[in-house]
C-alpha cells in the first residue's frame, strides 16, 4: 500500500495511492479517514493524483540518520567502516517533500546528494528487541540526505552540514508492502542529477541491516510515530549546484525529485 500525504484547496490529508502512471487516467488518491498510524478506513472519495500537491509523507518529530553504512561510500570519502553505527540528527525543519526546492545554503560551496532508503516508524517504541522490529515499522520512503560536504569536513559536529533547511527531502509516499526480507535480499537505490546516473546501489550492501539499526537507536531513545530513520547511502555521492534536478529512485517505492535553487 502506498500512503501519501497531500494538500488540496488548503486542506491537508492522507490517501492511498491507487493505480500506475501508465493507467489511462493516471493514479488516484483514495482519501482515508484519520491518519495512517492507527487503523483507518478508506473514504471512497477519489481524486486524481495530478490534482493534488504531494507533501512530505510524514512530519517526523526527529530524523535519525546513519552514516557510513555502505562500505564503498565510506571508502570514497576516505573513511573506514565504524565499529558501531554513526548516528546523527536532521531536524524536522530540514524536511521537504517531492517537488519542493532544495535551497543552497549560504555557508557552503560544496553541497552533495546522498540517496537513501528511509524507514518510517509506525508506533511509539523503546528498547525494541530484534525480533519485534517489523512490528514498529509503518513502511519505507525515499530520502535524500543533502549534505554541505565542506562544512561537514571543517566542523566537528554535523548539525549545520546535515541539518540546514531543506536538507532532507522525503517522498513521494510511504510504501507499506516491503518486507525486511526484501530489503535484506537487496532493492535498488539510485540517484540521478539532470537525468544522469550518479549513484546505483543495493540495500543488500548495507553494513548493518535495519533490524540492527533500530535496536541500536532505541537502546538510547524513544521513537515516535512518524519518526524517520535514514539507513545510509551507497557510493557515488557528488556535487549539486543551483539549477540541478536531483531524483532518488528506490525499487518498489518510487521516485523523489527536487530542484536545487539559490537562496533569496
Amino acid at each position: 500500500m502506498r500512503i501519501a500525504r497531500f494538500s488540496l484547496d488548503g486542506n491537508v490529508g492522507f490517501g492511498v495511492v491507487e493505480g500506475q502512471p501508465s493507467d489511462p487516467d493516471g493514479p488516484v488518491l483514495d482519501i482515508i479517514k484519520g491518519h495512517p498510524f492507527a487503523e483507518f478506513e478508506r473514504s471512497g472519495q477519489k481524486i486524481p493524483l495530478n490534482k493534488v500537491r504531494l507533501l512530505p509523507p510524514v512530519l517526523p518529530n526527529k530524523v535519525v540518520a546513519i552514516g557510513r553504512n555502505y562500505a564503498e561510500h565510506a571508502a570514497e570519502l576516505g573513511n573506514e567502516v565504524p565499529e558501531t553505527p554513526v548516528t546523527f540528527f536532521k531536524p524536522s525543519t530540514a524536511v521537504i517533500g517531492p517537488g519542493d526546492p532544495v535551497v543552497y545554503p549560504s555557508f557552503s560551496q560544496e553541497v552533495h546528494h546522498e540517496a537513501e532508503l528511509a524507514v518510517v516508524i509506525g508506533r511509539m517504541c523503546k528498547e525494541v528487541p530484534r525480533e519485534r522490529v517489523k512490528d514498529v515499522i509503518l513502511g519505507y520512503t525515499c530520502a535524500n540526505d543533502i549534505t554541505a560536504r565542506d562544512a561537514q569536513q571543517r566542523e566537528k559536529q554535523w548539525a549545520r552540514a546535515k541539518g540546514f533547511d531543506s536538507s532532507c527531502p522525503l517522498g513521494p509516499w510511504v510504501e507499506t508492502g516491503l518486507a525486511l526480507e526484501d530489503i535484506a535480499a537487496g532493492i535498488g537505490v539510485m540517484c540521478t542529477v539532470n537525468g544522469e546516473q550518479r549513484q546505483l546501489g543495493r540495500t543488500s550492501d548495507m553494513v548493518r541491516p535495519i533490524e540492527d539499526l533500530i535496536v541500536h537507536i532505541t537502546e538510547a531513545m524513544t521513537l515516535l510515530p512518524g519518526d524517520v530513520i535514514l539507513t545510509g547511502t551507497p557510493a557515488g555521492v557528488g556535487p549539486l549546484v543551483p539549477g540541478d534536478e536531483v531524483a532518488v529512485t528506490i525499487e518498489g517505492i518510487g521516485t523523489l525529485t527536487n530542484k536545487v535553487i539559490k537562496r533569496g
